[in-house]
Order: C-alpha cells, then sequence, then structure tokens
C-alpha cells in the first residue's frame, strides 16, 4: 500500500501548529510516553460530549441507546484490531488498571506459595510492581530474568527460568526504554510449554506493530489508548476464553451485575462482569476513532516510518562525540525509540536544553528502574518518534544535542 507523506499527516494533529513565542515551533519526541490527537479524534470525542452523551446500559431514552449503541460499537472497533471477539475485551483506564487487573483478578485466585512469577528486568514498573506485590503476598518466588546489554532477551537464558513451578509469565512486548521488540511467540510458546499464563504488555506495541491476539496465542494482553493517539484515561485489556472462567472481578459495583441478593450476587458475563460504575464512554468512543485513524495510514507504513526515522537519526548521532546510543542496531528489532547519554551532562539538562529548541523528549528512569540499574546507567535521555514525525524533526534534534554539548565542553 501507498503510504502518506509525513508532511501530510502532521497537518492532521492541530498542536503540531505550536510555534512558541521566540520562533521556534514544537518538535514532539516524547509519544512513547503519550502520542497526539488527530483532529477526527478530538472532533468525535467533542460530538460525543455535544450531541450523544448519557450513561450506557441504564436509561431506557433514545440519548441513552444512542451512547450504549455508540460504545458497543467502540468495542467491536477496538476488539477487531487486535484480532479478539468483543466479548474478550475488557475497557480499562489504561495498561496499569489492565495488569492489576489481572494480578489480583486472577492471580490472586491461582497463585500460590509453591509457584513462581517470571518478569524480565526490563519491564516498566506498570508490569513489575503488581507481579512483585502479588508474589509478596502469595507467597511465591518472584523471579527476575536479565536481559543482554543491547536490550534483547537470550531464550535461552528465558527458557531455563520458566520452570514447571512458574504461574505466570509477564513481559512487555516493546520494551518502552530502548523501543525492543521481544520475540513474543517464542516466549509465549516456552512459557506455555510449562503450562504457564502469558500476560504481554502492549502499550508500546499496539500502537507500532500490527496485532493478533490469536495467532500470538497470549492468554492476556494489556494497552492504552493515549499512545495511539486516542484519549487518556482508556485502555484495555483482552482475557482468552481459556482464562476468563478463572477471573473474578477486580471492582464491583454497578453495572456488572446480574442479580444481588442479601447475602450473594450473580455477576453479569464478560465482559460487563469487569467493568464496574460508569464507563469512559468518550474515551472509547475516541479510541475507537483513533484505530480508524491508524488502520487507513497502515500499520505496516507505521513501523516502515519508525525505522526509517531511527536508522536516520543513528547516522547523524553516531557521528558526535560522547554520545551514547542504547538498544540493538538491528532495527528490524525495533520501533522508533532511540535512548541515549551525553557524557558529562544529565538527562534532565539535556532535556532542558533541548526544550529551549522547541525539541520534547523524557529523561529519566522511564519507569524501568531495575533495567537501569541492572546495566548501571541509572538515567537516560529518550526521544521518541511516530507517525507525524519527520528527517527534519532528527535533524533539530541533532542540532539541538551539538548545542548541549558545546555548552558543556
Amino acid at each position: 500500500m501507498a503510504c502518506r507523506p509525513e508532511s501530510d499527516v502532521e497537518k492532521d494533529f492541530p498542536i503540531l501548529s505550536t510555534v512558541f513565542e521566540d520562533g521556534r515551533r514544537l518538535v514532539y519526541l516524547d509519544s512513547a510516553a503519550t502520542t497526539q490527537k488527530p483532529k477526527s479524534v478530538i472532533e468525535r470525542i467533542t460530538h460525543f460530549y455535544e450531541s450523544e452523551n448519557a450513561n450506557v446500559s441504564r436509561g431506557a431514552h433514545k440519548l441513552g441507546a444512542i451512547a450504549t449503541s455508540e460504545y458497543a460499537k467502540a468495542r467491536e472497533t477496538v476488539a477487531r484490531f487486535i484480532g479478539a471477539k468483543p466479548e474478550e475485551l475488557i475497557f480499562t483506564s489504561g495498561t496499569t488498571e489492565s495488569i492489576n487487573a489481572i494480578a489480583y483478578g486472577w492471580g490472586e485466585e491461582n497463585v500460590h506459595p509453591s509457584d513462581e512469577i517470571v518478569v524480565l528486568v526490563s519491564e516498566h514498573h506498570s508490569n513489575f510492581i503488581p507481579w512483585q506485590q502479588l508474589a509478596r503476598k502469595c507467597g511465591a518466588d518472584f523471579k527476575i530474568v536479565d536481559v543482554k546489554p543491547d536490550g534483547t532477551v537470550d531464550l535461552d537464558v528465558f527458557r531455563k527460568a520458566v520452570t514447571s513451578r512458574t504461574k505466570i509469565v509477564a513481559f512487555a512486548h516493546v520494551t518502552n526504554t530502548f523501543g525492543v521488540i521481544h520475540p513474543v511467540r517464542e516466549m509465549i510458546e516456552i512459557a506455555r510449554s510449562k503450562g504457564a499464563v502469558t500476560v504481554i504488555d502492549g502499550a508500546q506495541s499496539i500502537p507500532h506493530i500490527s496485532t493478533d491476539v490469536k495467532e500470538i496465542g497470549m492468554d492476556f494482553l494489556a494497552f492504552s489508548g493515549h499512545k495511539m493517539l486516542g484519549p487518556m484515561g482508556i485502555g484495555g485489556l483482552y482475557i482468552s476464553k481459556r482464562r476468563v472462567n478463572e477471573m473474578r472481578p477486580f471492582f464491583t459495583g454497578g453495572g456488572m451485575i446480574d442479580n444481588v441478593e442479601d447475602n450473594f450476587t450473580v455477576f453479569a458475563h464478560p465482559p460487563e462482569e469487569y467493568e464496574a460504575g460508569t464507563p469512559n464512554v468518550a474515551g472509547a468512543v475516541g479510541l475507537a476513532t483513533a484505530i480508524e485513524y491508524l488502520e487507513k495510514l497502515g500499520m505496516v507504513c507505521i513501523l516502515d516510518s519508525d525505522r526509517t526515522l531511527l536508522e536516520y537519526a543513528y547516522k547523524k548521532l553516531d557521528k558526535i562525540e560522547g554520545l551514547t546510543l542504547y538498544g540493538t542496531r538491528d532495527f528490524e528489532k525495533r520501533i522508533g525509540v532511540l535512548s541515549f547519554n551525553i557524557k558529562g551532562v544529565h538527562p534532565h539538562d539535556v532535556a532542558t536544553i533541548l526544550d529551549a529548541h522547541g525539541v520534547a523528549i523524557r529523561s529519566g528512569h522511564h519507569c524501568a528502574q531495575p533495567l537501569m540499574k541492572h546495566l548501571g546507567i541509572f538515567y537516560t535521555s529518550r526521544a521518541s518518534f511516530y507517525v507525524y514525525n519527520k528527517k527534519e524533526d532528527i535533524d533539530i534534534l541533532v542540532d539541538a544535542i551539538k548545542d548541549v554539548k558545546e555548552r558543556f565542553s
């Protein structure tokens, strides 16, 4: 398929037309933290609140019926995007809530003192702390598998770590620190061969890589809408049919019941069983619109753009003395995430100076302190690219980094 030109895509995002008081334009390179929103998503959310706003599955009035219908359509769109059925998709506030729902809704029911929980050292805190805390609560062993210095997984090391005692294996499809794509299918097969349940953090993968949950074969998949052009406060949790009856609701309350008696409650069928309270309907329809936008661009084009920009950035930055770039140089195993350090300069200082150039990046440990400590680097600067970025953005980034070097020389 033909991919849209970068400059054409940029026009769809109102915030990218921002020009600061000194005349510098916004160069947004922090999409791994959150993406900007196209006009279609903004307008869809506005339209919901202006013309469709009502609570779902509660009122008998016309507006309630419209909101309920649009919410159901949104679920169908999001589920289709990941190759799932609507009843297998739970709307949540995002990846963090989704993983906690698994840890407490499935983990507390099924993990015992004799079991192990296995994670990678490179996990985002959202896919590390819930399992650490579950292991402490249940008395299970919490096992951390190291990665190579370039952020990739050694499958032999991973294979040895997963044993017949392993109950849960949790890892990101793509790391948020270096943008490394893990061999998810092979890792899931290793886990399944030992009878372990697999939990995949898809926060960084679903925005960049075409995902089919049935083909990949995970038990659970968590993701966030705001990292894929959708609004904040909405995300999803895929629960495979083989696991759904092993779960209990993480939250309880209105909207997730079939019948309530004095001494017991009969819960509704999934997905309603796991969606207590008033859902984020505007977020759901906004996420569905974001997915429609991504599909028009084409996921193949998005990943190709990532790698083109990443390779271009490496060629430019490799020429700068004292700059360390992290992550494998096999760009077929990467998305558009670029972590780096400048010798003698703290990443926070780097980010501050780049901001003066209009360049927005992330600095710090990127919610991955175990990985940083494992690699002995503690902090990095991180530039991350998405559909609206272009080579000119990389050029401005490189010039700004050169300015950092000059200021600290």
